[in-house]
């Protein structure tokens, strides 16, 4: 569905340089291109006269396309003289002597650039070989050597490095760049090559199928004699090489034999070797061409068929030589590398001519093929056509299995006389770039491909698009149609009236562009000489059995005498006006473009034309006329003024534009966006201030009136809302979403878009059409019919395209509650609204909304009509959140009483939506044994599973009947209120209901208030007191009056004081009173609460010494010496106190023992780690090959432990079929993560958090030391000793733990730095690379600095008395 369109053309002529240097004109006869230099070289000759036996060549070198050095004039590199082949060859031999040789005929074979040396290499037929060293600065001409004979063909390979010759003496040279042989053989072999086809026994001509032609096709044959070669043969040898140089073929006239009468073209296929590999079956009227296809799967020639015009007897065996055929059928013809045909199109567009008349002796049928040549890309062939009244070059493409006419050049023709070309070349890199000359001039053209399609919006979008194939127009509206090519819905063929054609060359016009209108259904077609034609299409948009398409003729003329290469509408104004936008620029000069704008108001027309600042730009396709520059800028033309004024610019040209108009909500000018999609992929969005790139891999892109839509070479297709853009450009620092994206087929590429029918029409590699609705373009046109009412048209496609009913609440609540009674009205089928109702309950929407929504569709159906929607109505009730099963069986309790012949299919229906068993259960729960059978029966639910069941429970009086239907379906709460109401004769059984299911609460409201309440809240603390919840149960016996047991719970829960309060509220003996003292304190010091159980022994068991012993065991030695005073026990304290003191000091020393082992050793092992980290960090870290983490292949067997198994925790093997673990066994493995056990990588970090956890130990035994010492000094000489060496032990291992925490968080100068932020990886591999970081962070900085606690156990000791002293 694409077209070749004219991008880019330039002109470049060296007749005034010719005429100055030396004042006779000269031929471009050979092209060259230097890729290096990006220029292209020519080659002209000059004869003094037509005998002249020597021939002067000049080499020139033209610039790339886009410079503009002298103007666009080729400067000239070098001259030379040569022989030209007549002089030194007058009577050849060989094949030379088929050929047509004159005096006009170039004398330059190959003119080829080799990038090697960077010379060129000009081959002459004469034979010689000379090159030019181009990076000289005066280059000279060096005749490197001769081939005796001449050369008539010669082709160079596509790397460079091989070079082919045809000698006049029937010679076949394989040559180096040097110019050194490889091989020599003869040029007309007689074997078939190495590939000849070996025959088995089968597979005969006579045993295939010919299909319509019948079984006479398998038994004809063409006989040898009747091959002949076409009149329009020139008689040269063609050799073309494949794309990728590994084979070569040769075409050649062969001359007649003992068993060939005629002489005929002969195909031959070499090796890159130069050994033969095949011949090609004799083909009648094979004429000169030859092109092998650079992507290698077909070789071209062109083949003449019926009889030769003015030849009036033909032999009867033999015919004419050509093929057998319609007469002037002219065919495009294929071969395989192994010689076999692989099929043919033909030739057209064409003026014929009158039936046996000869036009020219040299051209019998009006034209001939000169040359075919195929794109470097493979998907253009070009055919030159030298014509009586001018030259022509069409360019062909293809698409499913059809051949395509897209464009044709025309030489331009010079003062009435017919214009000619000299070459044809296309360019090896560039490659829809064709250079052609004529004898004078340079003719580049770039082509590029563009999807002609409809820009109209809704509601009159048809989606059409238009393909050029000669002078047919292909038309397909895919709002209605989807016709696959090459067909088409329609076939619009283009005539110009005899007035418009041109004077040269008479024949039928090729379009060169077309366009369609955006606000209008008409269709213009441009030429490039000018004529322009506007059509009514006549699109039927909607079904029906009328023509898809009635175009009709509105409007046709000429515009001013330029080259033109696009077209464009642009909106007019009101009323049935036209406008019309052409692009063309002069051909003969370096002028700027010209647009020209055609205003068409009924029969009238006024052209005005706009020049603009610059050449080769492009029409943007807007609703007005706006030109993009070669640089990027765009410029708006005013409608009234005709002025052009810059409106944005792009980051680069881009060839495929569009402009939009996006709505802002508070603002009435709307949001101006350009789009632009340049040859290099990128996508752009400009305005007048910003630009953004969406995409560097786009390949095509459409505009929809809400969405960007453009496909990538990731075959995606990506949806950009068109606000968004809007609003990106407005805001710079503003971040785009991720826009909405759907996979598409390799290689699709965007045709068109029709908005009304939400469908996107893509086309694959392979020429084949799909058309997809993507979601927003679903979505979009839901939400303006939802909007807009249309609740209908939404449902519709929502249904179509399985759209989630969910949208008509989500996307506007408020507005659809309110519509509700419209969308009844609207989807008023039952099974719609069962499907909508549905799908609200299995959506995401709140429990509340979703029953706000089926009340209110189930209010209009009741008043609408019950009994139609009585199904809907119920689906309404069971689809709430959760189900209103009830309400749904109340209804059919309801219509059992007045519609009873609706209820078996009602009770059929709410089946089918809810479980049998549910329905069963819920109908149950509502006691009515009528609804409970009429479910049961049409669930189809076995009698006797029920039957006895229900039976029972009639046996039952009321509230029983009721008790066990709760229960039984396991309404506990209602069953123990059922049998509450049973009467008081049930309420040890209702108490033993309470115990079973734990109904505890719902009991003490059931009887709060009456006499039993004690009874129940007895039970409910037995409860509590069996699970251990003291506290809880000691309340509840509180308020139960059950005083004995609030004690027992009181004392187990350790609440003394509140235990102490009821033993004396219930008057206790002392002795009972002691007992439960010594049980308490008991209690209490296991829980070292101490001062507690002190206060308890002194306050009710007036036991001091059991009270002092409590507290020196809690260390509480002050508030020991208090008590013992103040009850006045002095013996205690050496009895009790001092020892206990001393007992406390021991213990100090002892865990300061513990903790100074502890740290010496982990000290002692981190400075073992250090060093060992520093000096073997490979045996340390491990060394993993980085280059294996991108490998993604895993063995389903064990691998060897590696150096990296010591940093995970998960197993050696990698097999994914080995068994999971468990939940537990993985708590189990990360609870050894950071263990440090021995040899780990972790071992340091453990060490350095055990050390914390010791600092922390320190703390708490200083705390402890504090309390102690002063006692200490206020006791015995012992006790004072005693407190000394404390405090020293305090001292030295305070300054210890201090020295090592100083040393062990102290980082290396390297260190200082920090540690690096690991980005977020997404990959195995990036994740493994994260790790290896994580290896070498230091431990010091993943674990804190812990502080070491200030100094508050420091006493002054008092000096020692001097008889103490003199007594030691």
């Amino acid at each position: 569905m694409r077209n070749l369109t004219l991008c880019k053309i330039r002109y470049a002529s060296i007749s005034a340089s010719e005429f100055s240097s030396t004042g006779e004109p000269s031929n471009i006869t050979a092209t060259a291109f230097d890729l290096d230099q990006n220029a292209l070289l020519l080659a002209t000759e000059h004869r003094e006269d037509e005998n002249d036996a020597d021939v002067k060549i000049n080499v020139w070198r033209a610039g790339d396309e886009a410079s503009s050095e002298d103007e666009g004039i080729p400067s000239l590199v070098t001259s030379f003289s040569t022989s030209t082949q007549l002089a030194t060859n007058p009577w050849a031999k060989g094949t030379s002597r088929h050929a047509k040789l004159s005096h006009r005929d170039a004398e330059v074979v190959s003119l080829h650039v080799v990038p090697d040396s960077h010379s060129l290499v000009i081959i002459s037929r004469a034979g010689e070989i000379a090159t030019i060293p181009l990076d000289d600065d005066a280059p000279s001409v060096e005749v490197v050597g001769s081939v005796d004979g001449g050369v008539m063909g010669a082709a160079w390979s596509p790397d460079d490095t091989l070079l082919v010759l045809i000698t006049g003496e029937d010679k076949l040279l394989l040559m180096t760049s040097t110019f050194d042989v490889l091989s020599e053989g003869p040029l007309h072999p007689k074997e078939f090559g190495e590939d000849a086809p070996i025959n088995v026994g089968w597979g005969a001509k006579h045993t295939q199928f010919h299909g319509s032609l019948g079984k006479a096709a398998a038994t004809s044959s063409i006989p040898q004699t009747a091959v002949g070669a076409s009149p329009d043969d020139d008689g040269h040898v063609r050799v073309s090489w494949r794309g990728d140089g590994a084979y070569f073929t040769i075409s050649v006239l062969e001359g007649a034999t003992e068993t060939e009468t005629r002489t005929h073209r002969t195909l031959r296929v070499y090796s890159r070797e130069g050994a033969l590999q095949s011949t090609a079956e004799l083909v009648p009227g094979l004429e000169h061409t030859l092109s092998w296809r650079p992507s290698g799967n077909l070789i071209v020639a062109t083949q003449r068929f019926g009889n030769v015009p003015g030849e009036t007897i033909q032999k009867s065996a033999t015919g004419s030589g050509l093929g057998p055929g319609r007469d002037d059928r002219h065919d495009i013809v294929f071969f395989e590398r192994n010689g076999l045909r692989h099929g043919e199109f033909t030739l057209r567009e064409f003026v014929g001519r009158e039936a046996g008349k000869v036009l020219s002796e040299q051209r019998k049928w009006g034209y001939r093929i000169r040359e075919v040549g195929w794109s470097s890309d493979s998907n253009v062939l070009s055919v030159w056509i030298d014509r009586e009244d001018g030259d022509v070059v069409q360019l062909w493409t293809t698409g499913n299995y059809h051949w395509y006419l897209k464009q044709e050049i025309v030489a331009p023709p010079k003062e009435g006389i017919p214009g000619r070309f000299t070459s044809v070349q296309w360019h090896p890199e560039d490659f829809l770039r064709l250079i052609l000359t004529t004898s004078s001039d340079i003719i580049q053209r770039t082509y590029s491909w563009d999807t002609i399609a409809s820009p109209s919006s809704p509601p009159i979008d048809s989606g059409s698009v238009a393909v050029l194939d000669g002078t047919n127009l292909l038309l397909t509206p895919f709002r209605t149609q989807n016709v696959p090519p090459p067909m088409a819905a329609h076939t619009l063929p283009v005539q110009l009236s005899s007035e418009l054609l041109p004077a040269l060359p008479k024949r039928a016009l090729v379009p060169t562009h077309t366009a369609f209108a955006s606000s209008l259904d008409l269709l213009a077609i441009l030429y490039e000489t000018g004529v322009l034609q506007v059509f009514d299409l006549k699109t039927r948009l909607g079904p029906g059995r009328s023509n898809v398409m009635d175009p009709t003729l509105l409007w046709s003329g000429q515009l001013p005498k330029r080259s033109y290469r696009q077209v464009a509408f642009a909106i007019a104004g009101a009323g049935e006006d036209i406008r019309i936008a052409a692009l063309g620029s002069d051909p003969r000069s370096d002028a700027v473009d010209i647009v020209a704008v055609v205003d068409v108001s009924g029969n009238e027309s006024k052209t005005t034309e706009i020049a603009f600042n610059a050449q080769n730009g492009r029409l943007v396709l807007s609703r007005g006329v706006v030109w993009e520059a070669p640089d990027g800028r765009v410029y708006e033309v005013d409608g009234d003024s005709k002025r052009a004024s810059e409106a944005a610019q792009f980051p680069e040209f881009c060839f495929w534009t569009a402009h939009t108009l996006v709505p802002r909500e508070s603002i009435d000018v709307p949001s101006s966006l350009y789009i632009g999609l340049s040859h290099g992929n990128k996508l752009y969005v400009v305005n007048s201030h910003e630009t953004r790139t969406l995409a560097t891999n786009a390949n095509s892109f459409v505009v929809s009136p809400g969405f960007l839509i453009f496909t990538t070479t990731a075959h995606v297709a990506q949806f950009a809302p068109l606000k968004a853009l809007a609003h990106a450009l407005r805001s710079p620092e503003a971040t785009l979403a991720d826009f909405e994206t759907r996979r598409v087929e390799r290689g699709s590429r965007i045709v068109t878009v029709v908005p009304s029918t939400m469908s996107l029409v893509l086309q694959m590699p392979r020429g084949n059409l799909e058309t997809i609705n993507p979601r927003p373009l679903v979505m979009e046109v839901v939400r303006q019919d939802i909007d807009s009412g249309s609740y209908g048209k939404a449902f519709t496609a929502c249904r179509k395209h399985r759209v989630d009913l969910n949208v008509f609440v989500e996307h506007d609540r408020e507005a659809f509650v309110k519509g509700i009674p419209s969308f009844v009205e609207q989807v008023s089928d039952v099974d719609y609204i069962n499907l909508f109702l549905t799908s609200i309950g299995q959506g995401s929407l709140a429990a509340e909304v979703i029953a706000q929504v089926c009340d209110g569709v189930r209010t209009e159906l009741e008043k609408k009509d019950l009994k139609k929607y009585v199904n809907s109505i119920l689906t309404a009730h069971v689809v709430k959140r959760p189900p209103d099963h009830e309400a749904g069986l109340a209804l059919l309790l309801h219509l059992k009483e007045t519609e009873p012949n609706l209820v078996e299919d009602a009770v059929k229906y709410i089946i089918f939506l809810v479980d049998a068993d549910k329905l069963f259960d819920t109908a149950l729960g509502m006691y009515d044994f009528s609804l409970v059978l009429m479910v049961a029966q049409h669930a189809q639910k076995d009698p006797r599973e029920y039957l006895p069941f229900l039976r029972e429970l009639r046996a039952l009086d009321h509230y029983h009947q009721r008790f066990r239907i709760d229960d039984h379906l396991r309404r506990y709460t209602k069953a123990l209120t059922d049998l509450s109401l049973a009467g008081p004769d049930q309420f040890d059984e209702a108490m033993a209901y309470v115990e079973k299911h734990q109904l505890y609460e719902h009991a003490l409201s059931i009887w709060g208030g009456t006499d039993k309440y004690e009874s129940v809240l007895n039970i409910y603390g037995d409860w509590l007191f069996d699970h251990r919840d003291f506290r809880e149960a000691a309340f509840v016996f509180r308020q139960a009056n059950r005083p004995e047991k609030a004690m027992i719970a009181h004392e187990k829960a350790l609440d003394w004081q509140e235990l102490f309060e009821l033993a004396v509220q219930q008057t206790l003996s002392d002795d009972e009173l002691k007992e439960i003292a010594y049980r308490v304190a008991e209690d209490l010091v296991s829980k070292k609460r101490t001062s507690e159980a002190a206060l308890a022994l002194l306050d009710y068991a007036k036991d001091v010494r059991e009270a002092a012993i409590a507290l020196v065991e809690g260390s509480h030695f002050s508030e020991a010496r208090r008590i013992t005073v103040l009850h006045r026990r002095p013996e205690l304290l050496e009895e009790i106190i001092h020892p206990g003191a001393l007992e406390c000091r021991a213990r100090i020393a002892e865990d300061l023992g513990e903790m100074r082992d502890q740290l010496r050793k982990q000290v002692h092992r981190i400075r073992e780690l250090r060093v060992r980290k520093v000096e073997e960090p490979e045996a340390f870290y491990g060394v993993e090959d980085t280059d294996l983490h991108n490998v993604d292949v895993m063995t389903d067997i064990s691998m060897a432990p590696t150096m990296f198994t010591r940093y995970t925790v998960a197993p050696s093997a990698v097999s994914k079929t080995s068994s999971k673990r468990s939940s537990r066994s993985k708590r189990k493995l990360e609870r050894k993560v950071g263990s440090g056990r021995k040899g780990t990588v972790d071992e340091e970090e453990y060490l350095l958090k055990s050390v914390t956890k010791l600092v922390t130990r320190f703390g708490t035994t200083q705390a402890d030391s504090a309390s102690l010492l002063p006692h200490l000094l206020q006791f015995t000489d012992e006790h004072k000793a005693e407190a000394a060496s404390l405090q020293r032990e305090l001292k030295e291992f305070n300054t210890e733990l201090t020295e090592a925490v100083e040393e062990i968080w102290k980082k290396a100068p390297e260190d200082e730095e920090g540690v690096e932020a690991v980005p977020p990886m997404d990959s195995w591999a990036a994740r493994m690379e994260a790790h290896e970081k994580q290896k070498h962070i230091n431990p010091v900085d993943k674990v804190a600095k812990p502080e070491v606690g200030r100094v508050e156990w420091k006493l002054r000791l008092p000096a020692a008395r001097p008889s103490e002293n003199s007594a030691r």
